[in-house]
Formats: structure tokens, sequence, C-alpha cells
């Protein structure tokens, strides 16, 4: 679990823990760039390490951004 303060990808601040699945972790977060709130989704350590499952992730992320939609959040950025 992230700390509150920590810094992720020298851009995003973590505020708080929003909820955890088995997978992953999603937490409130601040832009520092955009002076904006986010959620930021962070795969637990058990599944990070797995390089097949994290390109999975990173190919949902890139298939999220292409929908536009009310009910489907945006997706801004995607790192490691």
């Amino acid at each position: 679990m992230l700390k509150s303060g920590k810094i992720i990808g020298e851009r995003y601040e973590i505020i708080d823990i929003v909820g955890s699945g088995g997978m992953a972790d999603v937490y409130k977060a601040k832009d520092q760039r955009l002076s904006r709130f986010v959620a930021i989704k962070v795969l637990k350590p058990e599944y990070s390490s797995d390089r097949s499952f994290v390109n999975k992730f990173r190919g949902e992320a890139q298939s999220a951004a292409g929908l536009s939609h009310p009910n489907i959040v945006n997706v801004y950025d995607v790192g490691e």
C-alpha cells in the first residue's frame, strides 16, 4: 500500500486509498502539473513482477484510453 504524500512518476501525489481489489489498489492523487485530482490504479506487488500480466494491464489501459463515454473513466497516463 502506498503512503499518503508519496510522489508517483514525478507528477502525482498520493492523497489516500479509495479502494482495493484482488489485483490492484486505487488511490486518490493530485496531479502536480495540472493541479487536479485523479484516480491512480496500482497493481499489487505480486502481479507487478509478472511481465505478462503487466503487458495485459497496459493493453487494457490503452484500450480504455480510446473510449469516450460518460460512464467510462478517462485514461490520461500510464506508466511503471
